[in-house]
């Protein structure tokens, strides 16, 4: 009986391995392709996330390398209350929230969007990335096909911010 705990625990260990590599939790060589040029210029940075989320300290990391200021990591046991809050709509929510000024950027998304944002300063919540697509800042694995960035206006399902 012990055999088969013990065949069961290292099945669950592999298939987690497993689950983690697929949803692209495992780091890739392929965060330099969104490296960008400048710093984000803005004079508050906060990211909200789960306690414990590694992909989004992985993308905490990321953007520390483009802010001209201090990001402020909170974690929270309610990130959906936070994203309620702040009118994230569910169909465009990811693991975790970022608040730049008075901007919201949800997501694993790449700092030359949110350079855009920040330079255009459209009439906007902010913007979103959907899920934790692979191949994103902060999540392993290799991208494959565009990724869609979304606008956030009103807590509505927005218009395409970016095509990357």
């Amino acid at each position: 009986m012990s055999r088969n705990v013990t065949r069961r625990g290292l099945l669950r260990v592999g298939g987690t391995a497993v689950a983690l590599g697929i949803a692209g939790c495992l780091r890739s060589s392929d965060e330099d392709q969104w490296a960008i040029e400048g710093t984000l210029s803005v004079t508050n940075a906060q990211q909200f996330s789960s306690p414990g989320c590694s992909c989004c300290g992985q993308y905490a990391s990321y953007l520390r390398e483009y802010l001209d200021t201090t990001l402020r990591e909170t974690e929270t046991e309610d990130v959906a209350a936070l994203k309620r809050r702040h009118d994230v709509p569910t169909d465009l929510q990811s693991c975790h929230t970022l608040v730049l000024d008075e901007y919201v950027v949800e997501g694993h998304v790449p700092a030359e969007v949110i350079a855009t944002l920040l330079d255009e300063e459209p009439a906007i919540d902010g913007i979103a990335l959907p899920g934790m697509p692979a191949g994103s800042p902060g999540m392993g694995g290799t991208k494959s096909g565009s990724f869609t960035v979304y606008a956030l206006d009103d807590g509505k399902t927005g218009n395409v911010y970016a095509e990357i």
